[in-house]
């Protein structure tokens, strides 16, 4: 009788990293990793800061909670789990090879400068092991090193950039998610996503963001649906207006990989969509921002805590935390802005427009430094992005690239009467204002007594009065501007 074959051992794993990348469908190392054919084990790895990057904030944190759970979900309706793992990513992953036997680690890119590094000595690290450690495209339609200018540097300019980048090529189609993942039998350790308290405890603060998001991949699906099908044709007209639901609010789920803007991009050619070339234009400029904002960050590893424009080293700011705790409550008297930063603490999200005018208002009204406001929006966004967060302050403060002039001091009532003439922004998120007229929606310290009773509005009681003068506050801004021009 001949000798019975020992059993073949079992085939090495695919080790999946993902961070930022909270998807199935268009994720190029998952899918790179199911062709293989060998056991595939998908590992989250939470590295919370320890590898020099930004620690996530409060608002991303219920996000990543929520997002967690059904990437879990899905991968296990295609046979796979998900390990979790916290720690800085070199030594978590080293620990995962030492426990499954992985000969190979597959990624998608990182573009942060802590995600670049860490994802860079990984590599060496693998490659030094003989482990395969290979790295795909991940959040951003180009890669932020490859558009240069005409003299081979970074875009400092907007526009340029732009045009750059559509005529660079269409971006590639995406991929569609594996229909199955063959799964690692042996078990694998992991942590619990409770474990890491990624949730408010008390106070529960998070009611507005559970009524407001649905956080995950299939929720990134029907947001950009609902866009496409309803608002995309108002897009252009009506984009600036915080009281229409018009723009897609598809920033936290690309904050998160939960959609990628190669889908987007290729969803908006479809030949069904009723919308004018200038709408697509417009929402196509609107991702394309935040491909600059990524470019800008990888020229400038200090985004988000020095200026660009060096110049403003030497700008006088008048700190005052009682000034920055005002605005960040809402209570400033100035109902656009208040209306914005109420919106902002109650959802995890603020319009546009209106954050534009928030940040204008406490860099410029109330002369503290953007990196006060950026910090708040770090931590209260659901959006918070690592690129897109600090360019945007920059922006508006004027010390980063191609800024908005220092001089453009937004008049809060007179955007407030622009892009929400009937208040009907105001009154949702300001209700104590909700009884007065139109005309003094914007400026109820311009109402007549009798108005303000009769709305049952008493200012400095129930509706703060103005913690600064409109035009006394742009004089001294400009003075400060000037001086600071002064001194180089």
């Amino acid at each position: 009788m001949p000798a019975s074959r020992p059993d073949a051992p079992p085939e090495p794993p695919v080790l999946v990293l993902f961070r930022n990348d909270l998807r199935l469908a268009d994720n190029a190392a998952l899918n790179a990793a199911v062709k293989t054919g060998r056991p595939v084990l998908p590992v989250f790895v939470f590295d919370d800061g320890a590898d020099g990057g930004r620690p996530p904030g409060g608002a991303r944190r219920w996000w990543l909670h929520h997002a967690l759970e059904r990437l879990c979900a899905s991968l296990s309706e295609r046979g796979a789990g998900l390990i979790l793992r916290r720690g800085p990513t070199l030594a978590t992953v080293l620990s995962l090879l030492d426990d499954t036997k992985a000969n190979a680690v597959f990624w998608n890119r990182r573009y942060d400068p802590a995600g670049i590094s860490a994802d860079s000595a990984l590599k060496t690290a693998l490659r030094d092991r003989a482990v395969e450690a290979t790295s795909f495209d991940g959040q951003l339609l180009h890669e932020p090193s490859r558009l240069t200018t005409t003299t081979g540097g970074p875009y400092k300019v907007y526009s340029p950039f732009w045009r750059a980048l559509v005529s660079s090529g269409e971006p590639r189609a995406p991929v569609a998610a594996p229909k199955a993942i063959r799964p690692l039998h042996e078990a694998v350790a992991s942590d619990t996503l409770e474990a890491w308290s990624l949730l408010p405890t008390a106070p529960d603060w998070a009611g507005g963001l559970r009524d407001t998001w649905t956080p995950g991949e299939a929720g990134a699906r029907q947001r950009l649906a609902d866009f496409l099908d309803a608002r995309l044709e108002r897009y252009a007209e009506s984009r600036d207006r915080p009281a229409e639901a018009v723009t897609s609010r598809l920033s936290p789920h690309l904050a998160h990989g939960e959609i990628t803007p190669f889908q987007i991009w290729h969803a908006l050619a479809r030949p069904d969509i009723e919308a004018g070339a200038r709408d697509l234009e417009k929402f196509r400029k609107e991702i394309a921002w935040r491909e600059f904002s990524y470019h800008l960050l990888f020229h400038n590893r200090d985004l988000a805590s020095k200026n660009v424009n060096r110049d403003f080293d030497d700008f006088a700011w008048r700190p005052d935390a009682g000034l920055v705790a005002a605005w960040q409550q809402g209570r400033t008297g100035y109902p656009i802005v208040d209306a914005g930063m109420r919106q902002l603490w109650r959802t995890g999200w603020m319009h546009n427009r209106v954050r534009m005018v928030a940040a204008s208002f406490l860099t410029k009204h109330l002369l503290q430094h953007w990196r006060e406001g950026e910090a708040w929006f770090w931590d209260t966004l659901v959006d918070a992005d690592p690129a897109s967060n600090p360019a945007s302050w920059q922006w508006v403060a004027g010390s980063g690239a191609d800024a908005a002039p220092y001089f453009r001091i937004f008049n809060p009532v007179l955007q407030g009467e622009k892009f929400d003439p009937d208040g009907v922004y105001v009154r949702k998120f300001v209700p104590e204002l909700a009884r007065l007229p139109d005309r003094y929606i914007h400026k109820p310290w311009e109402a007549p007594a009798d108005v303000l009773s009769h709305a049952g509005v008493k200012l400095g009681t129930t509706y703060p009065v103005t913690i600064v003068e409109h035009r006394k506050a742009r004089t001294a801004a400009l003075a400060a501007y000037d001086a600071m021009k002064g001194t180089r």
